[in-house]
């Protein structure tokens, strides 16, 4: 018996039998008991500023693995641009950076491998960055985090 091995052949098989075998697994299928932890057992953290608490959502990335590592967090943070505060950690963070566009009010980035950043204006940017997080409910951030430099503490519960 002869057999076509041709890419023309190929490509038939491939889409005459894939969707059968794909809808035979699906995609939820495949996470299974065997696959590595992501160390993310809790996606949020909390921002305290004075009196108010906010939560921040995490991103799932080495990044916000070795940030929540580290905490709890007491930091005094600047104000830049009337649209965000930020600091420099004493030691950098690991990176993924990409170009946002538009920062979002309750946005939480690292800039380069070692500034934490928090937004509390929406804005166009140029600049990249690595996705921390989230902040869940942005209300009332620009008016806790105001105009001045102020102390921030990121923690866990």
């Amino acid at each position: 018996m002869y057999i076509d091995h041709s890419p023309r052949w190929k490509d038939l098989w491939l889409a005459v039998c894939m969707p059968f075998a794909l809808s035979a697994f699906p995609l939820a299928a495949a996470t299974t008991s065997d696959a590595p932890s992501t160390g993310m057992e809790n996606t949020t953290m909390w921002m305290t500023v004075g009196q108010q608490r906010f939560a921040i959502t995490l991103e799932d990335n080495p990044t916000t693995r070795e940030l929540t590592a580290r905490l709890p967090l007491t930091l005094d943070m600047s104000d830049l641009n009337d649209n965000e505060k930020h600091v420099t950690l004493q030691r950098p963070l690991p990176t993924q950076t990409y170009r946002p566009g538009t920062i979002h009010k309750g946005d939480f980035l690292l800039y380069g491998a070692d500034s934490l950043v928090v937004f509390y204006k929406t804005f166009n940017s140029s600049y990249t960055y690595t996705r921390l997080g989230r902040i869940d409910n942005p209300a009332g951030l620009s008016q806790a985090l105001g105009r001045d430099d102020v102390r921030v503490t990121f923690s866990a519960h």
